[in-house]
């Protein structure tokens, strides 16, 4: 005989799942938290953080000029509804 309520098997199975879930996410998120204090502590240094800003931001000085090369399998094609 099997009786299926609010404490039922199902219930249970799918609050082990989410709870593992939960779980991978904590453990994902404790170790990004880890790569950015790195990341922080490295860009405490003058030199990086300006290397940081010109690889990312494109940013740069005032006496320079700035080109950006893409290559052809980076950009992307849009595609043509004819």
């Amino acid at each position: 005989m099997l009786f299926l309520d609010t404490n039922s098997w199902l219930i249970h199975r799918e609050l082990d799942q989410e709870i593992k879930e939960l779980n991978d996410n904590k453990e994902y998120y404790k170790k990004e938290i880890v790569k950015d204090q790195k990341n922080i502590k490295v860009l405490k240094d003058s030199s990086e953080l300006e290397k940081f800003a010109r690889e990312e931001y494109f940013m740069k000085r005032d006496n320079e000029e700035i080109y950006i090369i893409e290559y052809e399998d980076s950009i992307h094609k849009k595609k043509n509804n004819d």
